[in-house]
């Protein structure tokens, strides 16, 4: 998520300016998911107003998630998120689309057709899409693309994961979509103060550190040399001081 970010963020500033409807959500909040990434960060991250956290991911046919990186995605949330109502996480199948590529501009129409799960009074929701075709730059695996919206390029996942001497599925899964729930977390500097500067100004909103689930490289394909050998990047102390600070565990 590197050369489109420009493009991206005027997109997101545009949309949160806009009137979001959701098929499924007729006259509800639809605001609370209509703002730019890490407008939510405080509410994700800290127990009130929100004390439990549902995430609900909706796949292309062929594209399940795998669920040994779900498990890892929980328990990483469960250790930096303060929701002692918990953290669900619920996955269903959704028509497959039509072309072999998709812009952020159709991503987000699949989510308005499609999302179920929405914030309500003691619980917010974040929307997670795991689509059948690629980015249209192919070099991109995942991206977070509003407040509680986060999509996962599963074509160009699969293509590059999980066969012979191919890095782990489980592992670039649970990477790439840790880093996006990342971003809607706030890191870095999105919407969660930094408490140090650790901000790589030369690739956006991401942590100078390489060895940080932050760094830029972590929702492209530049991470498969890495997690070829390595294991899944964890958040270093910047980033975790950041979240603490920000209402986090």
């Amino acid at each position: 998520m590197r050369l489109y970010l420009s493009a991206l963020l005027l997109f997101l500033l545009a949309i949160g300016c806009s009137k979001t409807e959701y098929v499924n959500n007729p006259g509800g909040a639809n605001e609370l998911h209509d703002k730019p990434v890490g407008t939510s960060a405080r509410p994700l991250l800290s127990a009130s107003p929100y004390s439990s956290l549902r995430i609900e991911i909706q796949y292309m046919p062929g594209y399940a998630p795998d669920q040994n990186a779900l498990a890892h995605v929980h328990s990483m949330l469960s250790s930096i998120l303060n929701k002692p109502g918990g953290i669900t996480i619920a996955t269903s199948e959704i028509p497959a689309s039509s072309g072999s590529t998709l812009n952020i501009e159709q991503v987000f129409q699949v989510e308005k057709n499609n999302r179920r799960a929405f914030t309500t009074s003691n619980q917010i929701a974040v929307y997670v899409l795991y689509t059948n075709g690629h980015f249209t730059d192919g070099n991109v695996l995942g991206a977070a693309y509003r407040n509680t919206s986060v999509v996962l390029f599963g074509r160009t996942i699969h293509e590059n994961s999980g066969g012979l001497g191919q890095v782990s599925r489980t592992k670039l899964e649970a990477t790439v979509l840790e880093h996006e729930l990342g971003h809607l977390l706030g890191l870095v500097d999105l919407g969660t103060p930094m408490q140090t500067n650790h901000r790589d100004a030369a690739h956006g909103h991401h942590c100078n550190n390489n060895s940080c689930l932050m760094y830029y490289t972590s929702d492209t394909r530049d991470i498969l040399g890495f997690l070829l050998t390595g294991s899944i990047p964890s958040l270093d102390a910047n980033c975790r001081a950041d979240l603490q600070a920000n209402g986090g565990l």
